[in-house]
């Protein structure tokens, strides 16, 4: 039976490269016709794989709107959560996740710093959205256009000496943030706090998510925050794989 269900399953990677005939399903799997054919017929009944009327067979339209299901109900909050606390327990400071929703980019998690002082954020408020790291990552995963039309109509309040100015210096940080992949905010939003960010992909490379590391001077400065990027890198990309599917079980 499994080696049923692993030959049916390989057909679909087949068919994802174009219509295919019989004979190709069959050469690919290294089975007879007959059994190509079987497995075939099977995967048509349920709408995984379709019979043009020129007899080659392609995906079929139940697999495309499973697909699209699966990823709507994808949680990315339930997903991550486990490892925010994680991070949180191994590091000690704030950590917050956050995503890109009609023109805001809100925190949909945070895991409280183990030290008395703490940040004010709240999770479903806005973030800052011209100095925020997760911000910088969100919107530099923008298409360019969309990048440049929505930095020319934010506004860019000075919160402190190192807040984003205007629409051009803020484009140039997102360039620099794409290129890297990851972002900073040191002190842009408020003097005494820094914060380190990384990006939480789906399966098709774009950003559902971004999270971040948070701490304020008082506990530790800019330049030992920053050597928790790796770190925070690190439970992204893991974030990422299990959002996505790629992840190794355990």
């Amino acid at each position: 039976m499994s080696q049923t269900v692993d030959r049916a399953l390989s057909i679909l990677p087949l068919l994802a490269e174009g219509p295919a005939d019989l004979g190709q399903v069959a050469d690919r799997l290294g089975v007879h016709k007959s059994t190509a054919l079987r497995l075939l017929r099977t995967l048509h009944e349920h709408g995984l794989v379709y019979r043009q009327s020129d007899q080659r067979y392609r995906l079929g339209a139940r697999l495309f709107a499973l697909a699209q299901q699966a990823v709507e109900n994808l949680d990315v909050r339930e997903i991550a959560h486990p490892h925010l606390v994680a991070l949180n327990e191994r590091c000690g400071h704030t950590v917050h996740l956050a995503v890109h929703e009609e023109n805001e980019v809100l925190y949909i998690d945070k895991v409280e710093s183990r030290y008395p002082v703490r940040m004010y954020s709240r999770i479903g408020k806005p973030v800052a959205i011209t100095v925020a790291a997760v911000a910088k990552l969100l919107l530099a995963d923008l298409p360019e256009p969309e990048r440049r039309a929505l930095a020319e109509k934010l506004d860019y309040p000075l919160y402190t000496s190192r807040s984003t100015p205007h629409a051009t210096a803020f484009l140039a940080e997102l360039a620099k943030v794409r290129e890297q992949g990851w972002a900073t905010d040191l002190g842009g939003h408020e003097e005494s706090i820094n914060c380190v960010a990384a990006p939480i992909r789906g399966a098709d490379g774009r950003l559902v998510a971004a999270m971040s590391v948070s701490a304020p001077n008082v506990v530790v400065t800019a330049e030992e925050l920053l050597t928790l990027l790796p770190l925070v890198r690190r439970t992204a990309d893991t974030i990422s794989r299990e959002y996505s599917g790629t992840a190794i079980p355990q």
